[in-house]
């Protein structure tokens, strides 16, 4: 896979964190940067999954409408129940 240099503007507190976590994890920072954003990515885009199956079930029938299907269920077998 072909690497891409890049610069970055970060906050010092911040970039030394990182500086003392990859020395801790024995890796680059580059390596800890590529991992970071893997990681924020797959976030993400899990996130949006959870959103989109999230708004599938969002129109599910309040309890209104679940009252009213009952009624119509009840009334339905009544006026079938000795048809069959």
């Amino acid at each position: 896979m072909t690497n891409i240099k890049t610069a970055i503007s970060i906050e010092k507190p911040l970039f030394e964190e990182v500086e003392a976590l990859a020395e801790e994890m024995e890796v680059s920072r580059s390596y800890l940067f590529t991992l970071a954003a893997r990681d924020f990515i797959q976030h993400h885009k899990s996130q949006k999954l959870l959103d989109a199956i999230n708004a599938t079930y969002d129109d599910l029938p309040d309890s209104e409408e679940e009252r009213l299907r009952a009624q119509m269920k009840s009334k339905h077998r009544q006026l079938v129940k000795d048809r069959w």
